[in-house]
């Protein structure tokens, strides 16, 4: 039998589990899927937007796989402690592959980056997505106006969830203190800032028509500054031709937008901006109180350049969007400056050197790129350079249980009978709400709830 210990319940980790119980070069094999969070199924669950019920519907395929009679789900165990370092993995498993993503944001460099009021949208997504290391956090907290800094999706998704009446959230599973907050919310102008053009934004083209569709907001789009992009100006032209057929019917989007003009009397309004670079988070009684941006133009290369020219747009709440970036594990090497484990095919190097039964997978081995879908060939890769190292890693003899050897180090996992009483709690606490299942958002009530009470 080989025991292999995946590290991530996000996609990465259980495409990886998938691809290692359905080939048959290795007949026995037994994984095990940790995961630092009593919960799986990672930025599927934590990360995607609670009004995306299609794309939050993925969990139900990755529960397939994960209630396999050879994968166990072994939640609330953080690798990286005392009690479970990558070293001791390699006591407990004949091999260990990392999936463990891109956990942390990528920064400015701006000064006043850090007044309160000034977030990364990854944490502002991890609130309501009741991520339980986000609780209790003030977003809203005196807020008339936002200003999201990026043009990608996870930037859309945040201007839609700020722009978007509670009333709508409602029929969602959004934790009820963050609709409480966003029922009271004050903001109505809701910038979405970008440094470039629109023909290189890296939204796709149905997240942002979602923001056309919102009852009570409007999309604000200036026509002046879609001019400065060429492959705007011109659709005809060797520029525009040569762009992805993405950014091109993000173009025409905007251009309808452009064209439309006004607020038509709704509530909030959303303004898709271009051809601003931040410099400066600006600071008012000790909080952020508007962005500082300079005006850039084309370059003639394909980059921007600034022009000297600066516009500050009020905002009592600052949400930087430009980007995941992988954090280190404590046992693992990391290269700073891609985010990533350095590998081969998957196995882990050290110092240039494959570690005998490490492995990566997902964002932590290429890096914040692709779709969900995207994990599934990286898993294979890896599997395939696991499946080939197998015979040597069976020969190494395990003698603890890996679950006896977990609460032995004071570790209390939560296995997938925990997993499915965190449904139970969360659908009771919707019934009790009046709305459907509502997610659990704290550490002591999602382990409360696993370990029944106790």
């Amino acid at each position: 039998m080989l025991r292999v210990a995946v590290i991530g319940s996000g996609p990465s980790g259980v495409y990886t589990a998938q691809a290692l119980v359905q080939q048959s070069a290795v007949p026995d094999v037994r994984v095990h899927v940790l995961d630092r969070l009593p919960c799986p199924y990672g930025l599927v669950r934590y990360g995607v937007a609670p009004d995306h019920e299609k794309i939050k519907s993925l969990q139900n395929s990755l529960r397939t796989v994960l209630e396999d009679e050879r994968i166990t789900f072994v939640g609330h165990a953080e690798v990286g402690t005392a009690g479970l370092s990558c070293a001791r993995l390699l006591d407990l498993y004949h091999a260990v592959v990392y999936c463990v993503g891109a956990a942390t944001d990528r920064r400015l460099g701006i000064p006043g980056e850090d007044l309160p009021g000034s977030w990364s949208a990854t944490d502002f997504v991890s609130w309501y997505s009741a991520h339980p290391d986000a609780s209790g956090r003030g977003f809203m907290l005196g807020a008339r106006s936002a200003v999201v800094i990026g043009v990608g999706n996870v930037a859309v998704d945040v201007a839609r969830i700020l722009a978007r009446g509670a009333h709508e959230l409602r029929a969602t599973d959004v934790p009820q203190p963050a609709l409480d907050m966003l029922a009271g919310s004050r903001v109505r102008e809701v910038h979405m800032v970008g440094r470039r053009g629109p023909s290189q934004a890296k939204f796709t083209t149905k997240e942002l028509r979602e923001l056309g569709t919102l009852p009570d907001a409007a999309v604000v789009v200036r026509p002046e500054e879609l001019a400065l992009d060429p492959a705007y100006a011109d659709p005809g032209s060797a520029v525009a031709s040569a762009l992805p057929a993405v950014n091109r019917r993000n173009v025409e989007v905007l251009r309808a937008w452009a064209a439309a003009g006004g607020s038509g009397g709704r509530a909030r309004r959303i303004h898709v901006r271009f051809f601003l670079r931040p410099v400066e988070v600006l600071e008012e009684g000790g909080r952020a109180a508007g962005v500082r941006f300079e005006r850039t133009v084309p370059d003639g290369s394909g980059g921007i350049r600034g022009t000297g020219t600066y516009e500050d747009v009020e905002a009592q709440l600052v949400l930087r969007s430009v980007g995941y970036r992988g954090a280190p594990l404590a046992g693992l090497p990391f290269d700073p400056g891609s985010g990533t484990v350095p590998h081969a095919g998957g196995r882990v190097l050290r110092e240039g050197v494959p570690s005998p039964g490490e492995y990566v997978a997902g964002w932590i081995k290429r890096g914040p790129t692709g779709v969900i879908g995207t994990n599934r060939p990286c898993a294979k890769e890896t599997v395939a350079s696991l499946l080939a190292d197998a015979p040597a890693l069976a020969l190494r003899p395990l003698v603890d249980d890996p679950l006896d050897a977990l609460r032995e180090s004071g570790i209390r996992p939560v296995v997938w009978s925990g997993w499915r009483a965190i449904e139970a709690a969360e659908a009771a606490l919707g019934v009790s709400l009046g709305r459907r299942s509502v997610k659990l958002h704290d550490w002591a009530g999602l382990l409360a709830a696993a370990h029944g009470g106790a």
